[in-house]
């Protein structure tokens, strides 16, 4: 199943499809806009086991989606026993009491519907986009697998299951370039006990020392109705829909109280300078990530102007510098990751071929201090603040993404329809705000990647400067191989260290 490790990356791609869109519809930054924002229809109905559903009624199209999001995420595990969430995402597409293995994935194929489910630090999501007629039948299979899911987990679904999800991650993370990246700066940015410092998709040693029974614990205790948001939009009858509900979904229990975890708030005291070396890779590549803060915070809003203005399009302030003035670079990211009880900010760079990663810091390090220095123009704030405004609305257009909109605001925010007090707070930010928030974050507490071809460690960013080589045991001796063969020396002052097995 899909899954969204990658959450801000993928943020990143939407906002980037959405920006003709914005672009036309400013039409010029020079004067704030008077924006009309939708308020989706909704209806609120709780069920008696504390399950809450939420209903947008539109009958422009015979469609319907159906997300059920789940209050767990990564955030919920604890240090060496990583990745359950993740591996339940998969394992929900298994088959349940009355729905055998694969039976899921079938049906909805052959009623003309889509589906998956995504899994994040705070939260897992099941979803599915069906003709409206369908709608009970979205339902009877969310609610078997709710309530059934455990009696087809047994030792040998786990082993199977668990196999599957390695697979994945040798896919999508030990056998990319680079690909164990982020897992090193969240472990880097966070410290060990911080829920936000282990990897969405687990390591492989807790995979394998999962039992059986701790799985099966860790259903108990977060998949069930006291804990699950059901959204349904489209072509809908509320009323006839809440009956819906409460037949399929009203008899089952309600589940334990959930203790959520404590997250305190994270700053470093100094810069971490790292060093990644791959086989798998060419060219190397540069990131810059400083702690900031969770959903909660007001500081959210100013902050995802600072990556907007600084990576927004070929005029923001890095990709105009690094990619087209001084052509240093193929592509520039800048974004604050906001988590719902943390977050980072990320510059990332992709070099061109020869491109020195020490003049590509020395840019960003510049363009850094203008923004601090200021002052920022009105005019360069209004731009990207209706960039946001213009995708949040018409992010609402789908009926998928209303619903992820809504389960969104009522999960973390307790107000389904948070989307437009989030709207008018990213136009209240003004050019001192994204000054201060640079000033106050962005700083030099923060940790610099330099990732770079095996056995090219002289390609590191600043290479006088002491850092810590963190490529994983399994590559080191290709690593060290690749240096003996071309000659590399190190002359400066690293230490190797092998990641912690649970991150």
């Amino acid at each position: 199943m899909m899954r969204t490790v990658w959450s801000a990356r993928r943020a990143l791609l939407a906002a980037a499809l959405l920006y003709g869109g914005a672009a036309q519809a400013q039409g010029g930054a020079r004067s704030s806009p008077t924006v009309s924002v939708p308020t989706l229809p909704l209806v609120r109905h709780t069920l008696s086991n504390g399950m809450t559903a939420l209903l947008s009624e539109d009958h422009s199209a015979p469609v319907i989606a159906v997300s059920i999001w789940y209050h767990v995420g990564s955030k919920n595990e604890k240090p060496g026993r990583t990745g359950f969430a993740h591996l339940f995402e998969h394992m929900m597409f298994e088959g349940s009491q009355n729905v055998q293995s694969g039976e899921h994935r079938r049906l909805i194929q052959s009623l003309g519907g889509v589906f998956n489910g995504t899994t994040n630090e705070d939260r897992t999501n099941y979803f599915e986009v069906l003709p409206s007629n369908q709608l009970e039948t979205a339902l009877w299979m969310e609610s078997d697998r709710m309530a059934t899911l455990l009696t087809r987990v047994n030792q040998e679904r786990l082993d199977a299951e668990r196999e599957i999800v390695k697979n994945e991650r040798r896919l999508r993370v030990d056998n990319q370039p680079f690909g164990v990246s982020d897992e090193l700066v969240s472990a880097a940015l966070f410290p060990a006990t911080n829920p936000y410092s282990w990897p969405v998709i687990g390591s492989m040693t807790d995979l394998s020392a999962a039992s059986l029974e701790d799985v099966q614990q860790f259903f108990r205790t977060y998949y069930s109705p006291s804990n699950a948001t059901i959204v349904i939009t489209g072509d809908i009858d509320p009323a006839r829909t809440r009956q819906l509900l409460e037949r399929y979904f009203g008899p089952i229990p309600r589940g334990p109280a959930i203790e959520r975890p404590r997250v305190a708030p994270v700053t470093l005291p100094a810069e971490k300078r790292l060093a990644l070396e791959d086989s798998r890779a060419r060219l190397p590549q540069i990131t810059f990530s400083w702690p900031t803060v969770g959903r909660h915070h007001a500081d959210r809003f100013a902050l995802e102007a600072v990556g907007n203005l600084l990576s927004l399009d070929r005029t923001s302030r890095l990709d105009k510098v690094l990619v087209y003035d001084r052509q240093l670079a193929t592509s520039v990211y800048a974004f604050n990751n906001t988590s719902e009880d943390g977050g980072y900010f990320q510059i990332g760079v992709t070099p061109r071929p020869n491109a020195s990663l020490t003049e590509i810091e020395q840019v960003v390090d510049s363009v850094l201090a203008a923004v601090k220095a200021g002052p920022v123009s009105a005019d360069e704030v209004q731009r990207v603040k209706n960039y946001v405004t213009v995708g949040t609305i018409r992010g609402l257009e789908s009926r998928f993404a209303r619903a992820e909109a809504l389960a969104e605001g009522y999960v973390f925010d307790g107000d389904a329809l948070s989307y437009r007090a989030d709207i008018a707070r990213q136009q209240a930010v003004t050019p001192a705000e994204v000054q201060r928030v640079a000033r106050q974050y962005l700083g030099a507490g923060r940790v610099v990647l330099s990732m770079v071809p095996a056995g090219q460690l002289g390609q590191v960013s600043k290479p006088n400067l002491p850092y810590t080589n963190v490529t994983p045991a399994a590559a080191a001796a290709p690593a060290a191989a690749a240096r003996a063969a071309t000659g590399t020396t190190v002359t400066t002052t690293t230490t190797t260290t092998t990641p912690r097995p649970n991150r």
